[in-house]
């Protein structure tokens, strides 16, 4: 009689049954993917402060401590997902890894094909980047193939973080786990905008080190939070939406390493650019090509359908099927 009363995954899973082809979410359900999306990401943040330390964030023995508490995070953050789907029985025929984007099929365009996507978008800042550039095209391909550089830049830890570690372990803990503990309860359009929420908050953290070592004003760093989270916000929407689409985690992966590397684009400098019109109008140009290839460029029909986190819905998405 107390089973009859009480909270089980069995009623989990019978909620994702319904006769008019509807989607409902299963009662209790919304409630554990939360809860679990929202002890992953404490768990991720608060592991950048398992170390006491009087040292910027910047500095090189701060960054890599942190690196190795932020890779145990990310290491058992799989497990996260598989004590979720054991509790509320969902269950499909996708291994875990596959649900988490870690798969081989379709992996050649979700590499290709999310990155150009990405740097469409950019035109107008790499234009204008190519436009200030003091090297010529042909020096540019000898540095990215000349192997000094790239040792440089591996032993350079700020580099290290924002082009490698930050968006392997962001993408995998913030998309790769909680998309898919999202999706059927939410679905795959509401997900999308869900979980970019965690992402956005998750990096609210920076104004405690900001106050802490009294970089700015008050109203000045919280502002720059506002911003922050609404920038991380839409980025983690594009993220996710990348990610649902292909069903690889490393598409998204890939375009937040080019996002840390570009940056927010400087727009007040493209106003006072020299060759302003050309700049302002790739900037335009970038947008309007960024729209229109964003569906076919993300098609499920390159990455197999269907995409194995659209396998967790129990109706039809049109993100999901074109």
């Amino acid at each position: 009689m107390a089973e009859e009363e009480g909270f089980s995954p069995t009623m989990l899973t019978e909620g994702m049954r319904h006769s008019d082809g509807g989607f409902v979410a299963p009662e209790g359900l919304c409630w554990v993917s939360v809860l679990s999306c929202l002890l992953l990401a404490c768990s991720y943040v608060g592991s950048l402060y398992v170390w006491r330390s009087d040292l910027p964030r910047d500095h090189p023995t701060v960054i890599k401590r942190r690196f190795t508490s932020v890779l145990i995070v990310s290491a058992l953050s799989p497990l996260f997902v598989w004590a979720w789907r054991e509790f509320t029985g969902v269950r499909t025929d996708s291994s875990l890894f596959a649900l988490m984007g870690i798969r081989f099929e379709g992996l050649i365009p979700a590499i290709i094909l999310p990155l150009v996507l990405t740097m469409v978008l950019f035109l107008g800042p790499l234009m204008q980047l190519a436009m200030d550039c003091p090297w010529s095209f042909i020096d540019g391909i000898r540095v990215a193939l000349d192997p000094c550089f790239w040792t440089l830049c591996f032993s350079d830890m700020r580099w290290l973080r924002n082009q490698v570690v930050a968006p392997l372990t962001e993408e995998l803990v913030f998309r790769a786990c909680m998309l898919p503990m999202l999706v059927p309860c939410a679905g795959p359009s509401l997900a999308i905008f869900t979980c970019p929420l965690f992402f956005g908050v998750a990096h609210f953290h920076h104004v405690i080190e900001l106050l802490r070592f009294r970089q700015g004003t008050l109203s000045g760093i919280f502002l720059s939070a506002v911003f922050q989270f609404s920038y991380t916000a839409v980025f983690g929407a594009y993220t996710a939406f990348i990610f649902i689409r292909t069903g690889h985690l490393m598409g998204p992966v890939l375009c937040h390493s080019f996002c840390n590397y570009m940056g927010f684009p400087a727009i007040s400098t493209a106003l006072e650019h020299p060759q302003r019109l050309l700049v302002l109008s790739s900037y335009l140009l970038g947008v309007l090509l960024f729209l229109f290839f964003l569906f076919p460029f993300t098609a499920p029909f390159y990455y197999g359908l269907p995409t194995p986190v659209c396998t967790l819905t129990s109706y039809p998405s049109s993100l999901c099927l074109s």
